[in-house]
């Protein structure tokens, strides 16, 4: 396996391939990173669209499968697509089987709050979007050309180990105007990272070549709910912790006039059914409570409290502004 963009999903993926016998290598965009994924046993290479050509990638040509995990960005495109011909020639060399590429439930745009499967025609609203619907088709028809299984994979809001809600509110991280304005949303589809891999791995002896998959949970749950539910979870665990978040910023932003639309339901009947998906996390309350747990086992281990402030993968899932803090009793060491 071959990853472009060994990032969140990229990273857990590859750990469960290899755990299971695979090579995997791939890519990264810094040295510093590059050190930390040889530090976990992959091969790693640099690259970066505007410096990097595909030359330096030793392990391409004999990858049999290829994961892309790089987003499109307004106004460039897919920076992988920008070197199709370079592209072209590392993968005709015959080893090539299978081509996934990560896109996103955003390209189906704002549906009023109405369900939305894999046939209902893409309306999406933004820019990036934009990209990520033309990148599917691009990499959808190299797929074709080449001659291999194709599948892109149009993620909900991706969450994990380390970047949750639970994990938002331990840091205290503050949120951007964007993030804090999606709060008004009834709706948002998520899946948890373990879920991901499920659907990824499943899809490999697949004959449907050039298939769309949504890959969500079951239970496409407002924000505020989600928030809500960790929250309570932390007073449970951890009482007395959590200071309010600022009510006034909040408001602030809350009377703005914008928006952010994307209003939809989005389907996973196809995933289920064709990709036999038994979802490990059909809602985020399981993950959350199994999190939850894991989290109170490792504090009361250590036999200290932590003040944290960060952690390696930053939350998706953000509501509200708050700040927990932990007093450090008896250790030096940092969670990071």
């Amino acid at each position: 396996m071959f990853v472009f963009g060994m990032g969140f999903v990229g990273v857990h993926v590859s750990r469960r391939l290899r755990e299971e016998g695979w090579e995997v290598s791939g890519t990264c965009t810094s040295e510093e990173k590059k050190k930390e994924l040889q530090k976990m046993g992959f091969e790693a290479f640099v690259f970066n669209s505007s410096e990097n050509d595909l030359g330096n990638l030793n392990a391409l040509p004999h990858a049999t499968h290829l994961l892309l995990s790089i987003p499109s960005f307004p106004g460039q495109g897919d920076p992988l697509i920008i070197q199709e011909e370079e592209l072209r020639c590392k993968l005709s060399g015959g080893n090539l089987q299978w081509l996934g590429y990560l896109s996103s439930t955003s390209v189906y745009g704002d549906c009023g709050g109405g369900f939305v499967g894999e046939d209902c025609r893409p309306e999406p609203v933004t820019l990036k979007a934009k990209a990520r619907l033309a990148a599917e088709q691009s990499w959808l028809n190299l797929g074709h050309d080449l001659g291999v299984s194709s599948y892109v994979f149009r993620l909900g809001g991706i969450y994990g180990p380390g970047r949750s809600a639970l994990d938002t509110l331990i840091s205290g991280e503050a949120l951007s105007k964007q993030k804090k304005m999606r709060e008004s949303r009834k709706y948002t589809a998520r899946i948890h990272v373990d879920d991901i891999y499920q659907a990824i791995k499943n899809s490999f002896p697949v004959p449907n070549t050039g298939r769309v998959y949504n890959i969500v949970d079951d239970d496409p749950a407002p924000r505020s709910e989600v928030f809500l539910f960790a929250e309570n979870i932390i007073k449970e665990k951890w009482p007395g912790k959590i200071i309010k978040r600022n009510v006034a910023d909040y408001e602030e932003v809350k009377g703005e006039k914008e928006e952010i639309k994307g209003e939809k339901r989005v389907l996973n009947t196809r995933m289920k059914e064709e990709l036999k998906v038994n979802l490990i996390h059909p809602s985020y309350r399981s993950a959350y409570l199994a999190t939850s747990t894991h989290e109170l086992k490792t504090i009361s281990n250590l036999g200290h409290v932590l003040s944290m402030t960060r952690y390696l993968y930053h939350a998706e899932e953000h509501t509200f502004m708050y700040a927990i803090s932990f007093v450090h009793f008896n250790h030096s060491n940092m969670l990071s």
